[in-house]
């Protein structure tokens, strides 16, 4: 005989199909999508507290070139600067557009902007300029931070304006960055080419200087907490370029990105509708909206290291794979000593 199964502890029933089922089934479904759990931010830990995110503001606006850019906005105004991008985007008839849509009229016109960042907002010094070619390909390969990719902008900045050949850099950029609006045609026209193996190598093979960043997204989407410890430099990329084409590698550390836009924390459920990889939480973004992009004044060091010619192994040894992963593992060990040098001797975030 079953011994009865007092009220109690009887398990909830589960109500009978009916005319309603349907319905319920959609609201329970709708109840437990809205509720966001721990996996939709990579760490709550890392989410700055309210009085840590005052703390950071007033600092912010305390910092060196931070007041002068505030007040150019206030004086400006969004929305003149907003037209004044939309304009920008416009190619003039007279532009000279490249096959890849760089804009070198447009260029003219924003360097002076991008210069003015370099020298007084986040007032980078860099150090081993001389081994940049003056001519000829060059493969540039540097750590990848700062949530956004301001760092990418500062290197070019640097080798146009303080190389004797002031020579402009090309840049490859995450596909992400052309799914965002407008920005992909303004990266495009400001001279960045969208990161793969086929555009690379025609740009090298055109004796460009070309800039790289084998980190990719988990560069810039690497936590607060985890700064300057570099990512995986994928399957060798970058080394597989440089066999082929024969460009030397130069290796480059960038130090100061990390602390300008600090990641707390990002979003990856909302991103992916978007196509983004996902959507980052920082000190100031999304709270202050179109304001929250705009970087922490931070001393920034950027420094070269001598090139790593290739040419002795040939371009056949792109195939094989013990060489490129010894190389690729070369050149990342490199940039990740020359960024703890850097730091080792860094006794301000602010002021170097």
């Amino acid at each position: 005989m079953t011994k009865a199964t007092p009220e109690s502890e009887r398990p909830e029933s589960t109500p009978p199909d009916g005319p309603t089922a349907p319905r319920r089934r959609r609201a329970t479904a709708r109840r437990d999508a809205s509720q966001l759990t721990g996996e939709a931010f990579e760490s709550r830990s890392d989410i700055f507290s309210l009085d840590d995110l005052r703390a950071a503001l007033d600092a912010l606006g305390e910092q060196p070139g931070a007041r002068d850019l505030v007040r150019l906005i206030r004086d400006v105004g969004l929305g003149s600067l907003q037209a004044l991008s939309q304009r920008l985007l416009v190619a003039s008839d007279e532009a000279n557009v490249d096959e890849f849509g760089t804009d070198t009229a447009l260029l003219d016109r924003l360097e002076p902007i991008a210069k003015w960042f370099h020298d007084h907002y986040f007032r980078v010094e860099s150090r081993g300029l001389e081994h940049i070619p003056e001519t000829g390909r060059g493969l540039l390969v540097a750590n990848h931070s700062g949530t956004l990719p301001y760092d990418g902008m500062m290197v070019v900045t640097a080798i146009r304006f303080q190389h004797p050949s002031a020579r402009r850099l090309r840049v490859l950029v995450e596909n992400f960055m052309y799914h965002l609006p407008y920005l992909g045609i303004f990266m495009a026209r400001v001279g960045a080419v969208r990161a793969c193996q086929e555009n690379a190598l025609r740009l090298l093979q055109r004796d460009n200087l070309t800039l790289v960043f084998p980190e990719g997204v988990k560069g810039v989407g690497k936590l607060f907490k985890k700064r300057y410890r570099l990512q995986r430099f994928g399957r060798g990329g970058a080394v597989k370029l440089a066999l082929t084409s024969g460009a030397p590698i130069i290796p480059v550390a960038i130090v100061g990105a990390e602390e300008s836009m600090p990641l707390m924390s990002k979003v990856g459920w909302l991103a992916k509708p978007l196509g983004l990889p996902y959507i980052p939480v920082t000190p100031t973004l999304p709270l202050l909206g179109p304001l929250g992009l705009i970087p922490y004044p931070t001393k920034w060091f950027i420094d070269f290291a001598e090139p790593i010619d290739v040419t002795q192994y040939g371009p056949d040894a792109v195939n094989d794979r013990v060489l490129v992963n010894r190389l690729n593992e070369q050149v990342r060990a490199t940039i990740q000593d020359m960024v703890n040098q850097r730091l080792a001797t860094r006794k301000s975030v602010f002021f170097g």
